[in-house]
């Protein structure tokens, strides 16, 4: 596997404004990459990401996450054409839904 600092520095620093980016080299960082650009990244980065990680491994990552805001989520959904149910973050949504997301 290729090191995770190569598609770092082409990444926008902004989505890991609260990381050390000299610890994202580890393939561990793969989910934090991959959540950051998903949730607050653009399409070009997005697809820097799916090109580097290849696009089963993007999934799988994403499957995963437990919080996903709706708009990025359902983003996700069309994108990849698959099912909210194969999502944690769907599965586990919140009890009581915060008022400004009813």
């Amino acid at each position: 596997m290729r090191s995770n600092s190569a598609i770092i520095k082409k990444l926008n620093k902004q989505y890991f404004w609260d990381v050390d980016l000299s610890g994202l080299g580890a393939p561990s960082a793969k989910r934090i990459i991959i959540e950051r650009v998903f949730t607050m990244g653009d399409v070009d980065d997005m697809k820097m990401v799916i090109s580097f990680y290849g696009k089963d491994d993007v999934i799988e990552v994403l499957r995963a996450i437990p919080y996903m805001d709706i708009k990025s989520f359902n983003f996700i959904l069309k994108l990849f054409n698959k099912s909210a149910e194969e999502f944690k973050c769907y599965r586990q949504k919140r009890l009581k839904p915060q008022h400004w997301s009813s």
